[in-house]
């Protein structure tokens, strides 16, 4: 009989799972305050005195639960953590669109695929600030600011970090998705005002050459670890339902979990299948591992901001409900997600009406 595993004994955290050793240092949320470079040792030393090491095996024996008894232990987890019943709410701008050089098999973005996605150039600052204004008045505490790019260059660090210091004048937390950052740019973006880095890890080490083959996962370890260096805060995560096994995806959370520590938002993406893209017909993943997957996330990383993020559009709204219940306590807010399409604000206002969900307050978005 399987035997819900008890979290409270202390243990390094160190990677237990066979993967390079060279880790990002990411911690716990640290939120509308930024963070100082020398910060990052403090939170990895202060979290690996209490919290448990996680292998492949230990995730696959949680996500083997019953179902019930997974929910349980996850809200259980939860409520230690985090303030019940609030919910962090995200808006995402694509500030760059299209003709990205990767490829990467679930992305309607890349320039491989015949997807039908027009592309744009760099948006103007001032239409971005409108965007990150209209979001603000819609409710939303961070913004996200996202661009086709393998890897920036000098000019395009530039001008984005214009406009993080221009959105961060406005209130809101900023964070970007840019793609491998070089030395000196993640600094250079933290001197603006950022305080988040997006930079997900998709799948596992094992899954990565079935998704991507124009970067390899290290590549993605190394920007984490400039992102952490710098003394900004992580977002990072992954995308289920690409066809993957469970082991695979117990195999993403081990990663995420190995990270020394693990990263202060984890956003868990469900595949949008976009036409033209080799994952246009991936098969559905069922709804109920789509839960078990997020209340397995939220137990491993208790202190993480758990995110619903893509594939909320298609969504029935009880889905929702139970990742809720099994943990998710952030989503992004708004119509579209870089290309595809989210929930609108009132739809999620109706929802989180009948479930007695209220957006997060800034004090507890700051520190889970």
């Amino acid at each position: 009989m399987t035997q819900i595993i008890e979290l409270s004994a202390p243990s390094s955290r160190g990677s237990t799972t066979g993967r390079s050793s060279n880790n990002a240092g990411l911690g716990p949320e640290a939120g509308t305050r930024q963070a100082k470079p020398g910060e990052a040792k403090a939170q990895r030393e202060k979290i690996g005195q209490s919290e448990p090491s996680w292998t492949i095996q230990s995730i696959l024996e949680l996500y083997e639960l019953p179902f019930l008894d997974l929910l349980l232990q996850a809200q259980a987890q939860h409520r230690l953590h985090h303030q019940p019943n609030t919910v962090q709410l995200s808006s995402l701008l694509s500030i760059k669109t299209g003709a990205c050089p990767e490829d990467c098999a679930y992305c309607p973005q890349s320039s491989r695929y015949d997807t039908g996605l027009k592309s744009e150039a760099l948006m103007p600052l001032d239409e971005v600030l409108e965007a990150a204004r209209k979001a603000k008045e819609n409710g939303a505490q961070r913004f996200c600011m996202g661009a086709a790019w393998r890897s920036p260059t000098a000019r395009q660090v530039d001008a984005v970090a214009a406009m993080v210091a221009a959105v961060k004048a406005l209130g809101l937390e900023t964070c970007v998705t840019l793609g491998m950052l070089k030395d000196g740019q993640a600094e250079q973006l933290r001197d603006a005002g950022l305080d988040y880095y997006n930079h997900n890890l998709d799948t596992s080490p094992e899954f990565y050459g079935n998704i991507i083959s124009t970067r390899h996962y290290q590549d993605r370890l190394d920007t984490l670890e400039r992102v952490r260096g710098a003394g900004l805060h992580v977002c990072c995560g992954g995308i289920v339902g690409m066809g993957e096994s469970r082991e695979i995806r117990a195999g993403l959370i081990a990663a995420l979990a190995g990270l020394d520590p693990y990263p202060e938002s984890v956003p868990v993406n469900q595949l949008v299948k976009a036409p033209g893209t080799p994952l246009a017909d991936a098969p559905d993943l069922d709804p109920i591992e789509f839960v078990r997957t997020i209340a397995v996330t939220r137990i491993v990383m208790p202190r993480a901001v758990v995110r619903l993020s893509a594939g909320r559009e298609s969504m029935h709204d009880s889905t929702q409900a139970l990742c809720f219940m099994a943990g998710a306590n952030s989503i992004f807010h708004g119509e579209r997600l870089l290309t595809t399409p989210n929930p609108q604000a009132q739809a999620d206002a109706r929802l989180f009406e009948r479930l007695g969900l209220v957006p997060m307050p800034e004090a507890e978005s700051c520190t889970p």
